[in-house]
């Protein structure tokens, strides 16, 4: 180099001129060269000389080149936040403690201490010593009664008796008078704030439809703060919820675990999404993921795959994709630590859109994957295997108690969870084979089941309802109160915070009207954080009583009946029957009856000593019951049992009828699996209309028929076969291209045309059918949630009438809320179906619906039965056969009053035929009932004969 430490100016032909040496003969003398001309020792020196200037000025060119691209390319302060990364990556979460807190991280400064004195706890865990194997048989676990202080956001002390002298002035007191308490309840599948309720198109953030992978985007950039639905939840004792993205997509995106406390009012510092996180500290992260139909749906052309087969290559190349990404991550941070952050030549690989994924195969995220059948959840334990990532939770996981084998391979040696719907099934081709009693079994084969709501899907604020009917299907009493507790705080990763009321834990406790697992269980106050959330609750004044549980005799199940036609019951506590004066009695006074069945029909109620003679004799069997329950059997009104198989499926199903009127009768499809569970559970008719334009909506004449019936020909399979006239004028009918003011007035004009038309309607038309309406032969059932959709069928009905100066008879179905036009609905004599007892404001039209106690005084029913309404309960969906008995049962419980069990029962039963103007056949009445052990309103009977009308009972012995 020259003095000024420039490189010499070599030129390509200089260089190669001085250093070509001349060909000559090699030889080898003493380890030396040696040739025909001697290399003169002053060129040789040269050559060496020219040789070590070269490297040396290479080298220095070198090290001046990365210095220069370190100081201009690369920065150092860049270089050491990727080194700072490259810990964060390798970190491994661990579930954040609880115990050793002095206060949670969410609590709210001002906040003053709480002392819960005389309830009845749940603690969620067996006494202490308790081994593994006898926890989970249900042994060590008790309510246990005692005090619950709260402080600094926790639960600080559980206790037998805590004197209020040793606590701050400050404390407050409240009195649980005995109630049961337990921690809050934890819903950890929920679309609450993304899917805000009413649904509306402007606040509808639940699928990012631009990519069916999708990992990259977050629930936190769309939470709605706002969504009504967050304090319908909590008033179901619901305090924290795991909000995911929806289904539509293979990998939908992050999701967030919050606490439904929001903004001042309720306790927090500010309104913001940020504050509604139950984690702050953010230790786990959570993904959601989905398989099977829901992500076939196309979104744009030729951006997704429309099969299973694609599904499968959307996930593993994505699980590529993010291997791939960590592996260059981890190269870099290994490189990085060996030669020194500084001597690195490029920053660590980040990529934003694959991050989150990327943290899911490190372990950092848990994955909650939506997975029905055990082709799907096969996949996904094979992709898990070949990617080495863990799967917590399937979720809806219908299928998951046909293979826990299966299960138990998932990488990492922790069999996921099965977060499920008690009883909801048959929507579609996933859902259609699946068992009410998957959790039992789960349970039975080491694996943990969890109940949740998927809100809007259910309602959230009853997911604890879900827990409570799976005790009723047998899983046991103490893994049922887990599956909304405990076992998701765990699968949550926040077992040591959530799920127990055991000091260290936070301060989410809820205290009951009742035991959480019966019908009706409702709140009477609810702590998030140690504050309470509501200042003047509702109050349902029940007796208190203990817990319900468990029962082990429930474990034992009789699936399917044995049919007989002759048979006798004992032990009959109750008969709760309209007419029982059309049964032969004999006048007994005993307190409990006998029940004498012949060729199908009740022959007899009482002591029947001739009739129990003669058939004891002929060798008829007879059942024995301790609390046996008589009630006419249930009828399922307003739903499409008869005219679908599967619901989203076209080709199980008879079809819209949005254009032509048409006959129900002429679209029966008998025997199917929702028939069958109808049948089985006591619903041995129904009364279905063809649908308008979907589920829920109606068009045409409905028709009553057996559900046990095999074709619609058999005899005795119809009893009506134009029981009532359907119109849809909710917001459906919106949907349909109508205005509101358009459908409301071609109703009037169809029915003004039909008063002054003097000529026969052709048969089986619309016209003819609506000449039996204003002749007052059929009932005009509109479908209508709204109170202002109520009011506009009111005034056409009154126009009418005036017209054809006598009445119409009327029904509403739906009538969210109708409670509004109580008074109005009884001095009309319109009688009104609701869908469900206790509706969501699931649409603008049904956003006023009553949620109950103890937000609402009353429900809809409530409102309608007190103003002098005739009541009914109808099928919101299909799956709701299982539960009629059980919505009746809430009615009652709930009533305060309103409803006897008789009135009830009424509800799912001979309610329907009063309000649809269907006449009963009281000699036909005779061969359709049931008898359970135990009252068919309430969780823990069993219904053990079902009567449907065709001279057989099945018997379930």
């Amino acid at each position: 180099m020259d003095n000024k430490g420039r490189l010499p100016p070599y030129t390509a032909s200089h260089f190669a001129a001085e250093s070509r040496i001349a060909d000559f003969p090699h030889a080898i003398e003493g380890g030396r060269f040696r040739g025909r001309r001697r290399l003169r020792r002053s060129r040789a020196i040269k050559y060496f000389a020219l040789a070590c200037l070269s490297l040396i000025a290479l080298a220095q060119w070198r090290q001046t080149w990365r210095s220069d691209r370190h100081s201009v390319k690369l920065s150092v302060e860049k270089l050491h936040e990727n080194l700072a990364t490259c810990r964060k990556l390798r970190h491994k979460p661990q579930d954040p403690i609880g115990l050793g807190r002095d206060k949670s991280a969410r609590f709210v400064e001002g906040g003053k201490p709480t002392l819960i004195k005389n309830a009845t706890i749940w603690v969620g865990e067996p006494v202490h010593g308790t081994s593994e194997e006898d926890a989970r048989a249900g042994r060590g676990w008790a309510w246990i009664k005692g005090d619950v202080y709260l402080e600094d956001g926790l639960v600080k002390r559980v206790e037998r008796d805590i004197s209020p002298t040793i606590l701050s002035d400050d404390t407050q007191l409240y009195n649980a008078e005995g109630r049961m308490l337990t921690s809050g309840i934890i819903d950890m599948h929920s679309h609450a704030g993304v899917f805000s309720l009413p649904g509306l198109r402007g606040n509808a953030d639940g699928n990012e439809f631009a990519n069916p992978v999708t990992p990259w985007t977050r629930v936190i950039d769309g939470l709605d703060v706002f969504d009504p639905q967050i304090e319908v939840i909590k008033s179901g004792g619901v305090t924290t919820s795991l909000i995911l993205p929806g289904s539509s997509n293979n990998i939908g995106g992050e999701a967030y675990l919050i606490k439904h406390a929001v903004g001042r009012k309720q306790g927090r510092g500010e309104l913001s999404i940020a504050d509604m996180l139950a984690d702050p500290e953010r230790h786990w992260r959570y993904m959601k993921m989905a398989c099977g139909e829901n992500p076939k749906q196309p979104f744009t052309p030729n951006a997704r795959m429309t099969s299973r087969l694609g599904e499968s290559f959307e996930f593993r190349r994505a699980f590529e994709r993010a291997r791939s990404l960590v592996q260059k991550q981890d190269d870099w941070c290994d490189k990085a630590e060996a030669v020194g952050v500084d001597n690195m030549d490029e920053y660590l690989p980040e990529e934003l859109a694959w991050e989150s994924l990327g943290a899911a195969m490190r372990g950092q995220v848990h994955i909650n994957t939506h997975c029905y059948t055990v082709t799907d959840l096969e996949a996904m334990v094979d992709h898990s295997n070949e990617f080495k990532f863990s799967v917590r939770t399937f979720h809806h996981a219908h299928q998951t108690f046909f293979v826990p084998e299966i299960l138990k391979r998932t990488w990492g040696g922790r069999p996921p969870a099965s977060a499920l719907f008690a009883d909801n099934m048959y929507y579609k081709v996933e859902a259609y084979i699946g068992s009410e009693f998957a959790g039992k079994i789960l349970y039975e084969e080491g694996l943990t089941p969890v109940y949740v709501s998927d809100n809007p899907i259910l309602n959230a604020q009853h997911v604890l309802f879900e827990a409570a009917k799976a005790y009723h299907y047998g899983l046991p009493y103490h893994a049922a109160l887990a599956g909304v507790t405990t076992a998701p705080a765990e699968e949550l990763g926040m077992g040591k915070r959530l799920g127990k009321v055991k000091p260290g834990f936070d301060g989410d406790v809820v205290v009951w009207d009742s035991d959480p697992l019966s019908v009706g269980a409702t709140p009477v106050q609810v702590w998030i954080d140690g504050s309470a959330q509501f200042t003047a609750p509702v109050y349902l004044d029940k007796p208190i009583q203990g817990p319900i549980g468990p029962n082990t005799s429930l474990v034992d199940i009789v699936s399917e009946p044995t049919d007989m036609a002759d048979v006798l019951f004992k032990g009959v506590a109750k008969v709760l029957l309209s007419d029982n004066e059309a049964y032969r009695t004999d006048g007994d006074s005993s307190p409990s009856s006998n029940v004498a069945v012949t060729r199908g029909k009740i022959t007899c109620v009482g002591t029947c000593d001739s009739e129990f003679e003669a058939a004891t004799a002929a060798g008829v069997k007879v059942v024995e019951f301790d609390n046996g329950y008589l009630t006419h059997a249930f009828t399922g009104v307003g739903g499409t049992l008869g005219l679908n198989a599967i619901d989203a499926e076209g080709g199980t199903d008879n079809g819209v009828n949005m254009e032509r009127f048409t006959r129900a009768v002429d679209g029966l499809q008998l025997d199917t699996k929702k028939l069958r569970a109808g049948a089985k559970y006591g619903v041995t008719r129904a009364i279905s209309a063809p649908n308008f334009n979907g589920p829920k909506t109606h068009f045409g004449t409905s028709v009553g028929f057996v559900t046990s019936a095999l074709t619609s020909i058999e005899k005795g399979a119809v009893f009506a076969e134009d029981a009532a006239v359907h119109y849809t004028l909710d917001v459906n009918v919106r949907m349909a291209d109508k205005s509101y003011s358009e459908a409301f007035g071609t109703l009037r004009k169809k029915l003004l045309d039909a008063v002054k038309s003097n000529t026969e309607p052709e048969a089986y038309s619309e016209a003819a059918y609506l000449k039996k309406v204003v002749s007052g032969d059929v009932v005009l059932a509109l479908t209508i949630n709204s109170a202002d959709g109520i009011a506009a069928a009111l005034r056409v009905k009154s126009e009418v009438e005036e017209v054809l100066k006598s009445k119409i008879n009327m029904a509403i179905i739906g009538g969210a809320e109708s409670y509004l036009l109580a008074p109005e609905l009884a001095a009309a004599s319109v009688g009104v179906i609701l869908q469900p007892l206790q509706p969501m404001a699931l649409t603008w039209d049904q956003r006023r619906a009553l949620s109950g106690a103890p937000l609402t005084n009353g429900t809809a029913a409530d409102w309608l039965v007190t103003a002098g309404v005739t009541v009914a309960v109808g099928l919101p969906e299909d799956w709701y056969v299982r539960d009629l008995g059980f919505e009746a049962g809430t009615a009652y419980r709930n009533g305060k009053g309103r409803f006897t069990e008789k009135s009830a029962l009424d509800l799912v039963s001979r309610n329907m035929y009063k309000i649809l103007g269907v006449p009963l056949d009281e000699e036909e009445e005779k061969g359709h009932f049931m008898i359970s052990e135990g009252s068919p309103l309430e969780i823990g009977s069993r219904i053990r004969a079902v009567a449907a009308g065709n001279g057989k009972v099945s018997v379930f012995v």
